[in-house]
């Protein structure tokens, strides 16, 4: 019986085998890896991962799809966890002695955000992460200083990891096409991310960019003086899209020493 999409979990299935290839050369899979796929859906990309891997992890939400893969695969072949990525411990998938956690997946775009956070709390586990997000997103998480897309999705992101795009999918590779384009995102761990309190870095990016237009001196007005903007190496009358992590990171030490 052919699965229905469901628009509350944000199913758009790949099924372009062009894409499916790229996407797993771009992956790279090894026999060793120990990988975990979020949102497997239809299994288009579980199963050109398989032919690499002996067993993988997946986590999947939909209960229908949750039966469906315990039809198609052996339990020795797959893992399946049934339930929220976004309440999933990623720690607590077995990874062998010397190695690091490799996650991949085509990200539901309606909780693409809250997930890529998530997921940044296990960084310090992960070699790295391959997925499929809606293109805006992905310009958003590399967007560098002095970009109209560059926010807090780039800042608290590049802080944690190294990222890159690698190539743009368009809706037709889908079913159903969604009403975006899509793109791939490389997400490499930093080793040694600058030193501050997180919460500290979050509360201070996101009072900066509540106020795009506005400059960063009034945004920040109430957390900062001008004096301790200047202290962060940064001209208080410049816009908070063009204030660089290493600054915002030096703010949150003012208010939080590392």
């Amino acid at each position: 019986m052919k699965h229905i999409a469901r628009k509350r979990f944000g199913q758009n299935f790949l099924h372009d085998d062009n894409v499916l290839s790229s996407i797993t050369e771009s992956i790279n899979p090894r026999a060793g890896d120990a990988m975990v796929e979020i949102g497997p859906g239809l299994a288009a990309m579980t199963d050109q991962l398989l032919r690499s891997l002996p067993h993988m992890h997946v986590v999947e939400l939909d209960r229908d799809l949750v039966a469906r893969l315990e039809k198609k695969y052996p339990r020795e072949k797959l893992t399946i966890h049934s339930g929220d990525a976004l309440k999933f411990d990623f720690g607590s998938i077995p990874v062998p002695e010397g190695q690091k956690l490799r996650v991949v997946g085509n990200l539901p775009y309606n909780i693409s955000s809250p997930l890529l956070f998530h997921l940044a709390d296990f960084a310090p586990q992960v070699q790295d992460q391959h997925f499929m997000l809606q293109k805006e997103v992905v310009e958003r998480m590399v967007a560098e200083p002095g970009s109209k897309v560059y926010g807090r999705l780039s800042v608290m992101l590049q802080w944690r990891y190294q990222m890159d795009l690698l190539f743009v999918v368009p809706p037709e590779a889908f079913d159903p096409p969604p009403k975006v384009e899509s793109a791939i995102v490389r997400m490499i761990p930093v080793a040694h991310p600058l030193a501050c309190d997180r919460e500290t870095l979050e509360a201070v990016v996101q009072k900066a960019f509540s106020q795009r237009r506005k400059v960063i001196r009034n945004c920040l007005s109430g957390m900062f003086t001008e004096e301790q903007i200047k202290e962060a190496g940064i001209d208080p009358t410049v816009r908070p899209e063009t204030v660089a992590l290493e600054q915002y990171v030096a703010l949150a030490n003012l208010l939080k020493p590392a």
